[in-house]
This record gives C-alpha cells, sequence and structure tokens, in this order.
C-alpha cells in the first residue's frame, strides 16, 4: 500500500483499513501548484481566461512532466510489488498517474475525470497495462 503523507490520504487510507500497512511516499503528493497554490480554476481564469492546468502548468510550480515522472516511479514501484497495490492519493496526481499507467504522456490525465473517494483499478490485458475501472462511485 502506498499513500501519500498528506493527512487526506492518509485518513482514507486508515478508513480503508489498510492503514497498518500503508508507505507514505511523496511521489504521490498532490500537484505543486506554485503561485496558485490555493487558488480556484474560476479566480485564475479571471487574470487567464483560458488557463488550463494541463496545457499553461502554473507559476512557480511542478510542469505536468515533474508529476508524470513521479507518477512513473510509483507505476515502477507497484509493478515489482508481487501483487496487488492500492495507492491513495490526490486528484490530479491519479490522473497523471492513471495516462502514465496506459502508456499516455501525463498531460492526457486531463481526460480522466476524477471524483473524490472514487475507486479506480489499473490492471493488465495479457501484456497490456489497461484502465480496467476509473472514477468509479457508491452511490448507495
Amino acid at each position: 500500500m502506498l499513500t501519500s503523507p498528506l493527512s487526506r490520504a492518509m485518513e482514507t487510507c486508515r478508513l480503508a483499513g489498510l492503514g497498518d500497512r500503508a508507505e507514505p511516499t511523496d511521489d504521490l503528493v498532490e500537484w505543486d501548484y506554485g503561485d496558485y497554490e490555493g487558488r480556484r480554476t474560476t479566480d485564475i481564469r479571471v487574470e487567464r481566461p483560458a488557463w488550463d492546468l494541463w496545457v499553461d502548468g502554473v507559476p512557480a510550480g511542478e510542469t505536468v512532466d515533474d508529476v508524470g515522472r513521479r507518477a512513473d516511479r510509483v507505476i515502477e514501484a507497484a509493478r515489482t510489488a508481487g501483487g496487488d497495490v492500492a495507492l491513495f492519493a490526490h486528484g490530479h496526481v491519479l490522473r497523471a498517474l492513471g495516462a502514465r499507467w496506459a502508456g499516455l504522456a501525463p498531460d492526457r490525465g486531463a481526460v480522466l475525470a476524477l471524483a473524490t473517494a472514487s475507486i479506480s483499478v489499473l490492471g493488465w490485458e495479457r501484456s497490456t497495462p489497461v484502465i480496467e475501472r476509473w472514477n468509479e462511485i457508491d452511490r448507495t
């Protein structure tokens, strides 16, 4: 089990019953939004009307390729773990990770909507990494 060391992810991991086996890794921390940390997209777009995180990035923060490299390290750790691995992290980094798992550029995570507390499953179709399930939410 790998988790972001940030409290939201650690608590979710604990609530899922996996907290005692969790290994925190900074590679699962959310995208560093730099100067845009804590700002809403609608507020940023007052200054930059066409701004898109996945295309334009953020001043003084991580690039999409930086996030992709972190995702690649998590994927490598998961693939060499010798079994199933649960990941607990944050929306944008997980979207980039989903794209990278499928062999896509990290900016393609833009098309992978991800809700809070959703479940996604990455797996294999023979020897090809695939997205088996994405953004499933228990609506009961």
